[in-house]
């Protein structure tokens, strides 16, 4: 089990009722985009369907993924995070963003 600091925008901690920040408990041995999220998902079932599509597990359109300062959005979801993640909480070296991409003109 590995603990992961994630950072919500404004509009997922609205409807999570949480913080700027949570602490996502992430199962398994490799920490990966789709393990983070299904725990994510897992612990705040309201944000189902709101990060990524729930019927094909892919990222919704204006929802973008960094870490590291790397723009992991489209990473393979099965792809190990950078290991400063892993290490986020211990060291509170990097958490993982989900930020709300922005368009217009």
């Amino acid at each position: 089990m590995t603990d992961v600091r994630v950072v919500l925008p404004v509009h997922l901690r609205a409807l999570a009722k949480s913080g700027r920040e949570v602490v996502v408990a992430v199962p398994g041995a490799e920490l990966t985009q789709r393990a983070l999220l299904d725990a994510l998902e897992l612990a705040f079932p309201v944000l189902g369907g709101t990060i990524r599509d729930r019927g094909t597990g892919r990222r919704r359109a204006f929802v973008r993924f960094y870490a590291c300062e790397q723009d992991l959005s489209n990473e393979p979801p099965d792809e190990p995070l950078p290991p400063a993640v892993a290490a986020s909480l211990a060291s509170g070296a990097e958490p993982f963003l989900v930020v709300g991409a922005m368009a217009g003109g």
